[in-house]
């Protein structure tokens, strides 16, 4: 139950100020269903986004790794 609250209070809030920057005038409980579900998108782009990224950095890591391990190969063992 508190997660829901949690929520329904978060959403509020992003939909008061959703409707404020885009200059929208909707009722309270339209303001609320605005926020709820504008959060659900936020929240499901951000997480594809961060996953996206994750994978990203994980092959910009190796890459760099592959490298660095070239690199002492050929400085301290291929002579």
């Amino acid at each position: 139950m508190p997660a829901l609250l949690l929520i329904i209070i978060i959403g509020t809030a992003a939909g008061f100020l959703a409707t404020r920057f885009m200059r929208v005038q909707p009722d309270v409980p339209t303001t609320v269903v605005i926020g709820v579900a504008g959060s659900a998108i936020g929240w499901v782009v951000l997480r594809f986004l961060v996953t996206v990224t994750g994978w990203v950095a994980m092959f910009a890591g190796a890459v760099i790794g592959a490298v660095l391990l070239i690199w002492l190969w050929r400085s301290y063992f291929s002579r």
